[in-house]
């Protein structure tokens, strides 16, 4: 039994080390080879259909009056239909929405259910043939909603994600981080093969007949997703098409989000575990098993190569060697990664499968974080303007 013991370790400690590396290496890797061959493009034109733009609030008093101005300063040619679902706020925020009607129009839920179920109450009032998504949080240039509805001129279009900019305290479009840049890139790369596999929460579209089944317990960027490539249709992301936001600056509320978003994306996968099936969804399967499933296990993966190396210390150099470097990487990180520059992906890397891996154990346990609270961000919204999006987009 031992003797198989030995045997196995090795296996499953390049099985285990493999899965990280594929997860965030392979994926990409593959796609870049198939978009080699291969592109989807999106035909795109001006698009005039009635648009309704849904903005989700809890508790936005001291946010939620710029963001109302920022949505009606949009200079989309076509019939433009404004609802902010406030989860039943208690701040005052449904009295500052009450004050822009009849230009904008009040959805409340009579009790605090979701960020979710708000949105549903939304959809289910709204009139426009394509629905848009964005967060108090997010600012947009005049052009969003008209360049964002271009996308859906393609028949095979079922939703469109924006791209994330972070903005400085001066209004100037910073770093977006190793994470954000990544996420864009492999974003960019799924669009061109074939679909996306997740949305950007904070502003994104869909056409109406994806969101008819909308789901009050699920989180909605990613099962908008999901119902898109139910229905045949596809997701795309928009290069033109940014969401402005300010970086959270409490590093601890930044990681209970990363929490709380793959907790809530793992409720969604679990229960769309169907569409692994390539027989019926195709290439579609293999990315969703790539880019979520494989990327969810990779901390677990990263804890068994690190106990069969230990284990397999003993037995030669070579996996003395390995396990040094294991134990480095690590002590770098528990040294101040955070702060030291040439450690700053290595350790944005830990952190995120730090986060990763609590989630599971979390959802394990039963939470499903249905509840919401905005995130800790600066109270007024980036100034941003046409031109200016323009140019940092192409």
């Amino acid at each position: 039994m031992a003797g198989l013991s030995l045997c196995m370790i090795p296996t499953l400690f390049w099985c285990s080390l493999g899965l990280v590396l594929y997860a965030y290496f392979g994926y990409p890797s593959v796609l870049m080879a198939i978009a080699a061959i291969r592109n989807r493009r999106v035909r795109r034109r001006p698009n005039n259909c009635a648009v309704t733009f849904i903005i989700t609030a809890y508790n936005e008093a001291a946010r939620i009056a710029a963001k109302i101005e920022n949505t009606l300063a949009q200079n989309y040619q076509g019939p433009l239909e404004i609802i902010v679902a406030s989860d039943y706020s208690s701040d005052g925020t449904d009295d500052i929405v009450r004050a822009f009607a009849p230009r904008v129009r009040l959805v409340r839920a009579a009790e605090r259910r979701g960020k979710e179920a708000a949105q549903q109450l939304a959809v289910q009032v709204a009139t426009g043939e394509i629905l848009v998504f964005s967060d108090v949080a997010t600012a947009l240039a005049p052009d969003a909603v008209a360049t964002i509805t271009e996308n859906f001129a393609d028949p095979t279009v079922g939703c469109v994600s924006s791209i994330d900019r972070f903005v400085d305290a001066d209004g100037r479009v910073s770093g977006e981080g190793a994470y954000v840049r990544y996420e864009m890139f492999l974003r960019a790369l799924e669009t061109r093969v074939n679909t996306l596999v997740g949305l950007s929460g904070s502003f994104f579209a869909a056409r109406r007949t994806v969101c008819r089944d909308w789901a009050s317990d699920r989180q909605s960027d990613f099962n908008t997703l999901l119902n898109s490539v139910r229905l045949g249709l596809r997701g795309v992301l928009d290069p033109l098409s940014v969401g402005y936001y300010r970086p959270i600056s409490d590093p601890r509320c930044e990681f209970q989000r990363k929490v709380r978003t793959v907790v809530r994306g793992i409720g969604v996968f679990a229960a769309s575990v169907p569409m692994l099936n390539p027989l019926r969804y195709g290439l579609f399967a293999w990315q969703l098993a790539s880019h979520k499933l494989c990327r969810w296990l990779a901390p677990w993966a990263m804890i068994g190569a690190f106990v069969t190396n230990a284990w397999l210390a003993t037995e030669s150099f070579w996996w003395v060697a390995i396990f040094g470097a294991q134990l480095g990487f690590y002590a770098a990180i528990a040294g101040g990664g955070a702060g030291n520059r040439s450690l700053r992906i290595p350790y944005y890397f830990f952190v995120a499968n730090l986060a990763i891996l609590i989630a599971w154990l979390r959802y394990a346990r039963g939470d499903r974080m249905v509840s919401w609270n905005p995130s800790e961000r600066p109270a007024s919204l980036p100034q941003v303007s046409c031109a200016f999006d323009l140019r940092i987009s192409r």
